[in-house]
């Protein structure tokens, strides 16, 4: 299976007023196309800053990623910002869903920077929300919704674009144990039946159950050698 994902050398670190702090050291990773990977750790272990480095939404101190064979370390802000449009779909604990729209034109929202036309962005967003179960939710807006739909139009959102991958920080952080469960079927299914590849960060040893692989980071270092790791 091919690596999508290949991080060599990768180090972090902040400048918190005179101190620096080292958040990564030297990570190597190469996560397969295809795969579901949880990343696990105690707070402070560095799962986001990974997770937000994989994404694009930061940048590595030194060290390479390499993401379908493009360089996104190399890259400029505006690349970045154009290039997660087209790769990623983000999936966050806390929905980040707009309360005045309803779930259909919430998950039109990433499509608003491509040039689609209207009414290839309502089909494509009836699309995405037909396979996350809520098609006959489509003009609720969220506050009429449970915690679980909101996460499904989230999870709908994420998807509409296509893009080649899923980030999800904690997506099932702030539901109850059943909703938690359907929406870690819903992504097991994305990777399983439509071949989605989804790095998730989690606390929940029951949520790493869904993926494939469970990857353990401890003060800024993989505890483990996960698979396809050199």
């Amino acid at each position: 299976m091919s690596s999508l994902v290949s991080i060599r050398n990768l180090h972090k670190t902040y400048q918190r007023g005179p101190e620096k702090v080292d958040v990564l050291h030297g990570i190597d990773l190469e996560i397969p196309r295809g795969d579901f990977v949880a990343l696990m750790g105690p707070s402070g272990s560095g799962k986001t800053t990974l997770l937000n480095l994989i994404g694009g939404l930061d940048t590595p101190t030194a060290g390479e990623i390499e993401i379908e064979g493009e360089r996104i370390d190399r890259m400029s802000a505006g690349q970045l910002s154009n290039w997660r449009s087209r790769h990623v779909g983000f999936v966050f604990q806390f929905y980040n869903l707009m309360p005045m729209l309803n779930a259909q034109k919430n998950v039109e929202l990433p499509l608003l920077l491509t040039s689609l036309g209207a009414a290839q962005r309502k089909r494509n967003a009836e699309i995405a929300l037909t396979l996350v179960g809520l098609a006959e939710r489509r003009t609720h807006k969220p506050n009429e919704l449970s915690g679980g739909q909101q996460q499904r139009v989230a999870i709908a959102r994420a998807i509409v674009s296509d893009p080649t991958f899923l980030i999800c920080d904690e997506p099932t952080g702030d539901l109850d144990r059943q909703s938690a469960e359907e929406i870690l079927g819903l992504l097991q299914e994305l990777n399983r039946e439509h071949g989605k590849t989804i790095v998730m960060v989690t606390h929940d040893p029951k949520a790493a159950e869904y993926a494939t692989h469970t990857i353990h980071l401890d003060k800024g270092e993989l505890v483990d050698t996960p698979v396809g790791a050199h």
